[in-house]
């Protein structure tokens, strides 16, 4: 079916839909009116085209009414209401039919030279009819036109373009526009999608963010409790047994405990502050409470887990592993430290990460194995640092859980967390002798 400008324009203004090959039911009435209309000018016609063919004139008004009904079926075939108009333009009848025709097909889905052909045949047709008659007229010498030998051509050809010409410019345009429309139409409806697939994506990055960004703030307090609440559990079982036998000692454990207790109490409340109000992420004045970015959470997070192990410094570095060895050796741990290769200063992120593995894993031997021999050892290599803490079994069955600490089970999940984020490679197992093993390798750049 071979649709047109009007057929187009119509759609979407909530007309039903049309019978037969009609998509609108004002597309089907405008069809019928042209072809009334142009049946009653063919019929008219018919009746001079009747005397001069010396046929009855009943027979001029039915075949003129016929030929100009065929503009019914213009949007179906517009091809054959032209070459209808081509034929009946001898009888000098059909001129809007050949107007409406014209137009339609040059405004219809047809084929440039398909359009090229029927209007040139039109056009020789229109001007053949007309200069016949102008030639007949000038013999016949009634007056009906006069001017001269050039008279005849010029009125053919004036005839000739003004019947052709504007209705195929006209649909020419008209069809133009719409198939202009209709690639716009489809355009938008592909950046509409287009759009569409982007938010879902960008929903979808949005809730990745969120995620990895609440795991960095899961993994930064726990760096930021479970070390140092581990250890005040061990001071408090070590208070516990040796307050009678040595008050000097238990003295001693007992402070460790209140510092260690007073640090990590400071260190939740910076968090839970942040977590409770944005005022510190925002310049403007609020009446309501400012929803907090988990960046920034994530970041105080990690401020606060790094203040207590440096205060001068950004965070915590390979240089104070010594203390941290020795915090696990005056809780009771027999643990050792060994360095090998060329000491050397690495990238922030390097360092941090080195030292949360190690503390991490000290902080497991002091939950899992308490009373275990522990050795550290850190290499210092030409393009990798890497870092060890192994235990052996605990002294005795029952020392795993005499001090009753709690485990998570997010500590190996943190480290290697850390240690992929920075490129490198994460083992941990038990190890042959009944202890457990934490390894990592960390590039140096």
């Amino acid at each position: 079916m071979t649709t047109t400008g009007e057929d187009r324009t119509g759609a979407g203004t909530g007309d039903r839909a049309g019978p037969w090959w009609w998509e609108r039911r004002r597309g089907a009435l405008l069809d019928g009116g042209l072809a009334l209309a142009s049946a009653v000018e063919c019929a008219v016609e018919g009746v001079g085209f009747a005397g001069n063919a010396g046929l009855p004139t009943a027979v001029g008004i039915v075949f003129g009414a016929l030929a100009g009904s065929v503009l019914l079926v213009r949007r179906m075939w517009p091809v054959a209401v032209v070459l209808v108009f081509i034929a009946v333009a001898p009888a000098q009848m059909g001129y809007l039919m050949g107007l409406v025709g014209l137009y339609t097909l040059a405004a219809s889905e047809a084929p440039r030279r398909i359009i090229a052909a029927l209007s040139g045949m039109a056009f020789a047709g229109v001007f053949i009819v007309w200069f016949v008659q102008a030639t007949q007229s000038e013999l016949r010498g009634d007056g009906a036109v006069g001017g001269g030998d050039a008279f005849a051509p010029f009125l053919a050809s004036t005839m000739a373009i003004g019947l052709t010409a504007p209705p195929v410019l006209l649909g020419l345009y008209v069809g133009a526009r719409r198939r202009l429309m209709e690639s716009l139409r489809e355009r938008a409806d592909s950046l509409e999608r287009e759009l569409q697939l982007l938010a879902e994506r960008a929903e979808e990055r949005a809730e990745w963010a969120r995620g990895e960004e609440r795991t960095r703030i899961a993994r930064e307090m726990h760096d930021v409790v479970a070390h140092r609440v581990s250890l005040m559990v061990v001071h408090a079982a070590a208070l516990q047994a040796v307050a009678r036998k040595d008050p000097e000692k238990a003295v001693k454990n007992a402070a460790l405990v209140g510092d260690m207790g007073r640090q990590a109490l400071t260190e939740l409340r910076e968090m839970l502050g942040v977590l409770r109000s944005g005022e510190g992420f925002s310049s403007m004045a609020r009446t309501e409470p400012v929803p907090v970015p988990l960046a920034a959470v994530a970041a105080a997070a990690a401020a606060a887990a790094s203040r207590a192990e440096d205060e001068a410094g950004e965070g915590p570095c390979l240089a104070e592993l010594e203390v941290l060895v020795g915090q696990s050796a005056a809780a009771g741990m027999v643990v050792e430290l060994s360095v090998e290769g060329e000491v050397r200063v690495y990238a922030a992120a390097v360092e941090q990460t080195a030292y949360r593995v190690v503390q991490e894993a000290l902080t497991n031997v002091h939950k899992h194995a308490a009373g275990a021999k522990t050795h550290v050892r850190l290499a210092h290599r030409a393009a990798e640092i890497a870092m060890q803490v192994e235990n052996g079994p605990p002294p005795e069955p029952g020392a795993a859980g005499a001090a009753r600490l709690p485990s998570g089970g997010n500590g190996l999940l943190g480290m290697k967390e850390r240690v992929a984020g920075l490129g490198g490679v994460f083992v941990s197992g038990p190890t042959d002798a009944g202890g457990f093993r934490v390894s990592a390798v960390i590039p140096a750049a």
